[in-house]
């Protein structure tokens, strides 16, 4: 068998955008991601092998994973032919101990590639408002490890040196020994009144930054819940922050918003989410799924007698995928539509079927199924009208537009079933109230939601997470369940659910 090939990916700080383009081709192409804990989770978006985390520290219930055991799964997994991914948080060879993985891939033959990442420190100034170079403050920055080899007979670090360094100074993974770091630095000369400062969590919406003294640092990281990753920067940079960074500001900053709809279609909205320095935490509480086969029967019937309707609706993009692909498998394509008229619900739905060169005749502005029956009933007089729908929701167009005087025919083409299983660590997110939203983008979603609160015992009453909804009708369900809304889009779509969110003024 060929011998694959190793990757080890930078993945950058934290913020999923950081990652390279390369990182992302060869994420796309890979067998099998073994993912540090540093790594950020939607990053794995970006593949469809499969992924295993390899924490080397204790992370919730997770096992911890040697390097020697990673070093020698690397290579396995490369000599079966396979192509592997190595992603790590940050750079690969900044304190990532990238080479020793890649001195054991080497004396194995095996063919590697190493991926640079953007490492914490440069994130953690950019992202915190430092410069941690600046004509008039400091011309040298130097990058220290704050965690030296345990095993290790002396130090390394010269700390005189350090103390002397003409110009920043940033400690990796020092968090538990700034005490320690500070006292050394200020006994071996550098003054008391420096400005330091600790930034855990770089680039993300939980990103934490204290500003002090080198001499009241640790009493200040003391007094915060400060949590790693952390690094600790020490120089006159510090000074150029100011009250919060460029980032800090973003309308969604210190957010987590669950995105509930399926997860094929959540990585827009989780991108838009980044962009205002929210958190996207995905919770897919229903599934898209194929038809069964008796469905499938049924609706190859229907589209062997497109020729008898006048009118097509459709209610959402899901409709217009699974209708076309269903014409396709069936031996026909669009011609085969060519007399209908075509309504849709909803902005999204109509760019859908835009992208198929087709265009809706009618799509009214509010995006709920009264809108379009009211605007749909004037035409539809003796007319039969083919409605491409889910396995399951309301039936206001077929009752409305049969009083208007239409034959409504109803062809099932995908399925929208509940998620059998919820995810324990959403579960434990919203138990700890560290889910500051959830959005609820149809009647089945919210009821779902409400269903897992019930299952795992969690009283809507006492719920700290907020709801948003992406309409009224999705709201009167909501609250019919028992659930307090929030905030309610007014445009109907899941950028109205994010533009509430970040018009409520209970948004910190």
């Amino acid at each position: 068998m060929r011998t694959g090939k190793v990757f080890l990916v930078g993945a950058g700080p934290g913020d999923p955008g950081l990652l390279t383009l390369r990182g992302r081709d060869v994420l796309a192409c890979a067998d099998l991601v073994l993912y540090d804990g540093l790594a950020n989770p939607l990053l794995l978006r970006l593949t469809d092998c499969p992924c295993e985390r390899t924490a080397r520290t204790q992370v919730g219930g997770g096992r911890i994973v040697l390097q020697q055991e990673i070093n020698e799964r690397l290579i396995r997994e490369a000599r079966s032919g396979k192509t592997v991914v190595r992603l790590k948080g940050g750079d690969p060879y900044v304190f990532g101990r990238g080479s020793e993985e890649v001195a054991a891939l080497e004396a194995a033959d095996i063919p590697f590639e190493v991926i640079p990442g953007i490492t914490a420190a440069t994130a953690a100034g950019e992202y915190a408002g430092f410069s941690f170079t600046h004509r008039d403050i400091a011309s040298a920055v130097a990058f220290v490890t704050g965690h030296e080899d345990p095993s290790r007979d002396a130090p390394r670090l010269d700390y005189a040196a350090l103390a002397s360094f003409p110009g920043t100074l940033v400690f990796y993974m020092g968090l538990g020994r700034v005490q320690d770091i500070c006292t050394r630095l200020i006994g071996e000369g550098k003054p008391e009144d420096t400005s330091a400062a600790v930034v855990c969590q770089a680039s993300l919406p939980q990103q934490q930054v204290v500003t002090s003294t080198l001499a009241e640092l640790p009493a200040a990281v003391a007094a915060s819940d400060l949590r790693p990753p952390s690094l600790i920067v020490v120089g006159e940079c510090v000074d150029l922050r100011r009250a919060c960074s460029w980032f800090e500001q973003g309308p969604l900053f210190g957010q987590r918003i669950g995105i509930t709809r399926p997860n094929h279609q959540s990585d827009d909205i989780a991108g838009r989410i980044v962009t205002l320095s929210g958190q996207p935490v995905m919770m897919p509480l229903i599934e898209i799924r194929a038809i069964d086969e008796e469905q499938a029967a049924t609706a190859n019937e229907v589209l062997a007698r497109l020729d008898n309707y006048q009118w097509l609706i459709f209610t959402s993009v899901n409709g217009v995928v699974a209708f076309f692909d269903r014409l396709w498998q069936t031996g026909r394509d669009v011609r085969r539509i060519g007399h209908l008229q075509i309504a849709v619900i909803g902005s999204a739905t109509a760019v859908a079927l835009a992208a198929r060169g087709l265009r809706a005749e009618i799509v009214p502005d509010l995006f709920r199924a009264e809108a379009l029956a009211k605007s749909l009933s004037p035409h539809v007089d003796g007319q039969r009208v083919l409605w491409a729908r889910a396995s399951r929701g309301r039936d206001v167009l077929p009752l409305a537009l049969t009083a208007a005087g239409a034959t409504v025919d109803e062809v099932v083409v995908y399925r929208n079933d509940d998620v059998e299983q919820f995810d324990a660590d959403i579960v434990d997110l919203i138990r700890s109230d560290a889910l500051d939203w959830v959005g609820l983008s149809s009647p089945s979603i919210a009821r779902q939601f409400a269903k897992l609160l019930t299952v795992h015992q969690i009283s809507p009453q006492l719920l700290r997470t907020r709801i948003g909804t992406i309409s009224p009708v999705t709201s009167d369900a909501a609250k019919a369940a028992g659930l307090s809304v929030a905030v309610e889009a007014t445009t109907y779509t899941w950028d109205g659910i994010i533009d509430a969110i970040v018009g409520s003024t209970t948004i910190r």
